[in-house]
């Protein structure tokens, strides 16, 4: 089995999700161990030669960091940190999502810069290669000094305590312990901090989510194509002199795409009576390409962020520096989950405008596409369910980044909430998903009405192979079950 080697280099989000989505195993390169273990040994002889006292290492956290801490305490004070701070709440983070959390971990714990033992990596390794998802919960996090209370509970396990789930089991870390053969990890000084301390709960869900983003774009433009060639609709508005005039790289090409979609339609090219179309089909460039121009400025941040060390304090041994700072603070990934939520509720709020006019009775379509309206219900309620679908996700697209609470006694005061815009952001992908699974529905389902004429070849491959798992719908019936077979067609179609 082909094996990912984890190391100081550059790592994009599409190797990421590639190695989480594929089920490959993972390992450290000799550099990512070697930084490891030259980390470890340079922060021991620090502790050792130190007079000063080192925050979280010598020293309690947040407001106590003025407590000085014995030696014989150090490790007590690690396990101390992670107990007390496994304080998630809500709904249980999906096991992708937590396997995303994992190497993203043990990817920042790789750059050498957190002091953390070789074998509590290694461990975390195996955690990953086992399939072995520790239970965290979405609510907890602040988004400021790191995603404390998920990571907490995805940590616990290491120490014998917690939740995993394995194998369709959910086992206490306990007795994973004792049916690896295990024995509990005993932090060092500094772990528990570099284990909590960093954003990889709200990189886990900004990767997530990204690489959806990106596949329901590429979506979006097919399934608009169809709707405008569906529509009747005129191929005037993706001539490219339009958009060279106004050059947002994202409008040009999705101009090009619909254009290069739509070619070779009979539909497309017989004689228009209306002059012009209405927005959600004309300005599908300008809408379709803010989104990707949008969804390239996440990724730029979000692929800074995974290449990053971001717990505190940073251990730097070619400096001879320990430094107390804020590399933890998720202002970064709380202002692009926002920003990509936003643009994602657009996606669907246009796509649902089109399901709209498709099923008006406009041009020559029955209304809501059946033969025999008023009989017949049609498409009227799947119309209805992705308009309350798309007013839920404009309730999730206000921004969380806007909000601060203080915390810690007013050491913590202010935060990112970034893991709140993250989780959000996510509900707002799914329920993209679930938008142009219903334009696509009722997109084929008008496009037959223009038969004997046919679509661009590539539109009817994508209608050739959609009616291979939802039907036409000529009388009314269940659709609850095609609605949900047309979003899984898209999901498992990238």
């Amino acid at each position: 089995m082909e094996i990912h080697y984890i190391s100081p280099e550059r790592i994009t989000v599409e190797q990421i999700a590639h190695v989480v989505e594929s089920g490959m195993k993972i390992a450290l390169s000799e550099e990512a161990r070697k930084r490891v273990v030259e980390c470890r040994e340079y922060l021991d002889k620090k502790i050792e030669t130190s007079k000063e006292p080192i925050y979280g290492i010598t020293t309690g956290f947040g407001s106590l960091c003025n407590v000085s801490i014995d030696k014989d305490s150090l490790s007590d004070l690690q396990k101390n940190l992670v107990m007390s701070h496994s304080c998630g709440m809500g709904e249980e983070v999906p096991s992708e999502i937590v396997k995303y959390m994992i190497i993203l971990k043990i990817q920042s714990l790789c750059y050498g810069y957190s002091g953390v033992q070789l074998s509590t990596v290694e461990r975390l390794v195996e955690f990953f290669n086992r399939n072995i998802t520790p239970v965290v919960y979405q609510q907890g996090s602040l988004g400021a000094s790191g995603d404390l209370a998920p990571l907490a509970n995805m940590c616990l396990p290491l120490l014998g305590l917690g939740e995993v789930n394995i194998d369709g089991e959910r086992i206490s870390g306990e007795e994973l312990n004792r049916r690896m053969g295990w024995e509990p990890v005993r932090l060092a000084s500094k772990e528990g901090l570099a284990l909590l301390n960093g954003t990889q709960f709200m990189s886990a869900y900004s990767v997530w989510s990204l690489i959806r983003a990106k596949r329901l774009s590429a979506w979006a433009d097919r399934i608009a194509a169809m709707s405008i060639d569906a529509f009747d609709g005129r191929i005037s508005p993706f001539l490219m002199p339009i958009h060279t005039i106004r050059a947002h790289q994202g409008q040009i090409d999705t101009a090009k795409c619909i254009y290069d979609l739509l070619q070779g339609s009979e539909i497309i090219e017989r004689y228009k009576e209306h002059v012009q179309d209405p927005y959600s089909f004309r300005c599908v460039p300008q809408v379709h390409g803010a989104v990707k121009d949008t969804i390239a400025h996440v990724e730029k941040v979000v692929t800074i962020e995974i290449n990053s060390a971001t717990d505190n304090p940073v251990v730097v041994p070619d400096e001879d520096m320990v430094i107390s700072g804020g590399n933890f603070h998720g202002e970064p990934l709380a202002l692009v989950n926002d920003f990509l939520a936003i643009c994602l509720s657009e996606l669907a709020s246009i796509s649902q405008q089109r399901t709209y006019q498709l099923i008006s009775g406009k041009r020559g379509l029955p209304a809501f596409l059946v033969a025999k309206p008023g009989l017949n219900s049609g498409f009227m309620i799947p119309q209805y369910a992705v308009a309350a679908v798309v007013s839920q996700n404009k309730q999730l697209s206000t921004p969380a980044s806007v909000d601060s609470i203080e915390s810690s006694l007013g050491q913590e005061d202010h935060v990112s909430m970034g893991a709140n815009a993250a989780t959000k952001c996510a509900r707002v992908v799914v329920n993209t998903y679930e938008v142009l699974g219903v334009e696509l529905m009722v997109s084929t389902q008008a496009l037959e009405f223009r038969r004997p004429l046919k679509s661009s070849p590539a539109i009817e491959k994508l209608f050739e192979d959609y009616r291979k798992v939802v039907p036409f719908v000529d009388v009314d019936r269940v659709m609850y079950t095609d609605m949900a077979k047309s979003v899984e067609f898209i999901k498992n179609n990238n």
